[in-house]
């Protein structure tokens, strides 16, 4: 396998036959099914690695031909990569394999994915073509996620499916096995160790960057679990409002009050990196009160604070936690024209368990075959 590969591409690549400076086109593809923080700091290393990244995005029929059935559909998965800052364009419906047509195609210098590794239905790695021809690279898988992991929490549902700490695993595991917990797993690509959030990690996922003299700033506020397709077109219409937009992000103990169950489904810290990922979004307070205060919107000099159609509780006061930017006269509500939610997604997983705990099981059974090929070929894993 590759070394992982930190530095601009070499090679060659980015000069023409001339030897004239170009942009360095990346290639990035893959199912992008309940897309999380995880696929978004893959996109962020790759663009990293040249100028111009390119994403391709599998259809429904090919995940479930060499996957198993997606979680969402081709058309959410293509606007939720859309909406990552990363990604300058995005290809839809391409191969489950990667060859050296498709980074022709598309100009691509070389193709870029984590140091994990995927399979076809066959077991045959995904990416052996352009490995071949010395057209690939590799980046940090990020540990503590994947998209096995969510489904695996949402099907276990327990108060503490997103610490993954020792005491749970101690207290859990017995449980993981018939609830579909994957955080267990065997294989290094589908198990999940413990997310470990860095001050560092967040900084590379933020700009930066301070509202520019003049700006209409906009606040929303959220548990923004599940960063899904419903939370990409609200924060799109909220941002349409103003010029710089902040997003509030409860704590774990505050969205299990409002949204009962078991949620949240992802930590604070977990959501923070989804929010930030959001090409709509300037910049994220982290615990942000469920009341908005006028204090709070006097620190951030917010001009509009905006909601969805969602209904909203009441404080713990019995008051509404919006009810001081509306006596302002800075509160708008907006239609997204989008009505999916983070229970739908939970409610769509638990009413297809057994089809989702298939998938997971064949998925990670085809990752300890390959895991067993590579080791009898004296191939590091």
């Amino acid at each position: 396998m590759p070394a992982n590969n930190s530095e601009k591409p070499l090679n060659g690549f980015g000069s023409d036959l001339g030897g004239h400076k170009r942009p360095v086109r990346v290639w990035c593809d893959g199912c992008y099914d309940m897309v999380h923080f995880g696929h978004a700091n893959s996109l962020r290393q790759a663009k990293a690695l040249g100028d111009y990244l390119v994403v391709g995005v599998h259809n429904d029929a090919e995940i479930t031909k060499h996957k198993g059935p997606p979680v969402f559909t081709e058309q959410d998965r293509y606007k939720m990569v859309r909406g990552i800052k990363w990604v300058d364009e995005v290809v839809e419906g391409v191969p489950y394999v990667t060859s050296l047509d498709t980074l022709d195609k598309y100009n691509c210098d070389f193709c870029v994915h984590g140091n994990d590794i995927t399979v076809t239905a066959e077991g045959v790695d995904t990416y052996h073509l352009v490995k071949g021809a010395g057209r690939y690279r590799e980046v940090e898988r990020t540990e503590g996620v994947s998209t096995t992991d969510l489904v695996g929490r949402m099907l276990l549902l327990t108060r503490t499916h997103f610490k993954q700490g020792l005491f749970e695993y101690s207290v859990e595991k017995e449980h993981s096995t018939t609830m579909g917990q994957d955080s267990f797993a065997r294989s290094p690509w589908t198990g999940c160790s413990q997310f470990l959030p860095t001050t560092q990690k967040i900084i590379q996922f933020s700009d930066g960057k301070a509202p520019k003299k003049g700006d209409r700033i906009v606040y929303v506020a959220g548990a923004f679990d599940l960063f899904h397709v419903g939370h990409l077109d609200f924060l799109e219409k909220a941002r349409q409002q103003g010029d710089y937009l902040i997003a509030g992000l409860h704590t774990d103990p505050v969205v299990n009050r409002y949204k009962g169950s078991n949620f949240p489904i992802m930590n604070l810290h977990e959501r923070v990196l989804s929010a930030l990922a959001c090409k709509y979004v300037s910049e994220v307070v982290i615990g942000a009160p469920y009341k908005v205060t006028e204090s709070l919107m006097s620190h951030f000099k917010v001009d509009v604070v905006v909601h969805g159609q969602t209904p909203v509780m009441e404080d713990f006061d019995g008051t509404d936690p919006y009810e001081i930017p509306k006596r302002l006269g800075k509160f708008m509500s907006v239609d997204s024209g989008n009505s999916m939610t983070t229970e739908k997604i939970v409610e769509r997983i638990i009413r297809n368990r057994l089809e989702f705990q298939e998938r997971n099981s064949k998925k990670e059974a085809k990752e300890l075959q390959l895991i067993e090929t590579l080791k009898m070929k004296g191939l590091a894993v």
